[in-house]
């Protein structure tokens, strides 16, 4: 009765770590596609990362950058485009904070890609 129940118990869990595994992306424009939508959900109320961040510190402004990322999905540079209504510290702390956000999918190994999006503050 164990055996079964630990066998029963280690395919559930199987199962789960199979359904988990990230998306592989090999079209370019769809990744940066998917890229700008998670930026756009991240910033979307009650649970976006940045917009989470944005309640403990608040931004005010239009930014727009040139964010690349990495096979790692971790974003690796971001060049500040044009900014208005916003002061260079907002934009140098959102810079930062930016530069801790990782994509959830995958991409082909030993690629980089890079976009451009502007993020609009109230």
């Amino acid at each position: 009765m164990k055996k079964t129940s630990l066998l029963i118990l280690f395919i559930l869990l199987g199962f789960c770590s199979i359904s988990q595994k990230k998306e592989l992306l090999e079209d370019k424009d769809l990744i940066i596609e998917r890229a700008k939508a998670e930026l756009d959900l991240a910033m979307t109320p009650p649970e976006g990362s940045i917009y989470l961040y944005t309640l403990k510190n608040p931004i005010k402004g239009e930014y727009t950058f040139d964010i690349s990322f990495n096979d790692k999905n971790i974003v690796t540079s971001i060049f500040v485009v044009e900014s208005k209504d916003g002061t260079i510290d907002a934009q140098n702390r959102f810079k930062s904070y930016l530069m801790t956000f990782k994509f959830n999918f995958k991409v082909p190994k030993g690629k980089s890609y890079k976009f451009r999006h502007t993020f609009i503050f109230n």
